[in-house]
């Protein structure tokens, strides 16, 4: 979007303002549905619908006066359905919003709302998913790199410094392994895919770091010498359920399946990550998701499986901020305004 909006040549305030209509109506797509379909007869072809839903997410959720919102969007129709989109709009405006549930109101599939409140309960779950329906706040390090605040935090737990070799299995896009690389460690970034391959690298040399090296290879199957890491972080591919502020489409891509999925293969990569660390070094492991499964669950296996990785309490910003799970900490999006994130971090004895 960001390319489309560079071309656009449209004014700083005009660039937010679509920026926000675009993600914000992604994001409260069903609620916007919900709320237009009480007044369709028929299914709308998709340029409509989609002119309909953006009318409707300036009414309920932008508070876009109605006769501005309705004339706009009425302009945006084809010309053979504005009297429809018109009327339609009209009606919404005036509608009271008795939400019919949870999942509707806050704009998610049933099954994201379902598990977050078994694996969290009502309240935190709640909260998670209300948080997670505002935009995305943009921070930037000091070294002038974007990243969300939570992730910054994981750097900091790996607590790394001149002297230490720190492995980062999953790298792309660069972020925490630049971070831990400005601490003052030797880096070896590791990413499956060529194309994030390629931006680690690209992202390392933007911030003149030279004690950093890029691989491309299979984090099961880790390019590198057992037993000589001083730290492994393991930023590992996950469900993203705890940073659907960020990716707005993200919560209708995701499918029930693949938090398993992706939990076996956490699995796989925390169970190769161990076998890196010599006798004292660490293993930092980190999801930005909230499922049991992916957290705690993933916790509890490598208790079994590596009983010689013994706890440590994850130190830094994200101690005061994070609740307890295992013997990790779960930051909730609604703690600081940032991304969800599940931290655990474990030595070798």
């Amino acid at each position: 979007m960001g390319a489309v909006l560079d071309r656009s040549m449209l004014a700083a305030r005009d660039r937010a303002f679509a920026t926000e209509l675009a993600y914000g109506t992604i994001r409260r797509r069903r609620s916007c549905d919900w709320l237009v379909d009480r007044f369709v007869s028929r299914e709308p072809d998709v340029i409509t619908r989609s002119v309909l839903r953006l009318g409707a997410y300036q009414l309920a959720f932008l508070d876009t006066p109605p006769h501005a919102a309705v004339s706009a969007t009425v302009e945006l129709a084809p010309a053979r359905t504005r009297g429809m989109v018109n009327a339609v709009l009209r009606r919404v405006s005036e509608a009271p919003r008795d939400w019919p549930d949870a999942a509707t109101r806050l704009s998610y599939p049933d099954w994201i709302v379902d598990r977050l409140l078994a694996d969290l309960g009502e309240g935190a779950a709640i909260g998670a998913l209300e948080a997670m329906d505002d935009r995305a706040q943009v921070v930037e390090r000091e070294d002038g790199y974007r990243q969300d605040l939570a992730s910054q935090w994981v750097t900091e737990v790996v607590e790394a410094g001149a002297g230490d070799l720190v492995v980062d299995l999953c790298a792309g896009p660069g972020g925490k392994a630049t971070g831990v690389a400005n601490l003052g460690a030797a880096v070896l970034a590791v990413e499956l895919h060529p194309a994030r391959a390629r931006l680690v690298a690209t992202n390392a040399a933007n911030l003149h770091l030279d004690r950093f090296l890029t691989v491309v290879g299979d984090a099961r199957q880790p390019p590198i010498a057992d037993t000589v890491a001083d730290r492994v972080l393991v930023d590992a591919p996950c469900s993203g359920l705890g940073s659907l502020r960020r990716r707005p489409d993200a919560r209708w891509r995701i499918e029930a399946a693949d938090v398993e999925r992706l939990a076996a293969l956490q699995r796989e990569l925390v169970d190769a990550a161990a076998g890196l660390l010599r006798p004292g070094g660490e293993l930092v492991y980190s999801v930005c998701t909230l499922t049991a499964a992916e957290t705690t669950a993933v916790d509890a296996w490598l208790a079994d499986a590596h009983p010689e990785l013994r706890a440590r309490e994850p130190g830094g910003e994200l101690a005061g901020l994070a609740v307890a799970r295992g013997r990790g900490l779960l930051l909730l999006p609604q703690a600081a305004g940032t991304d969800g994130m599940f931290v655990l971090r474990l030595r070798r004895d």
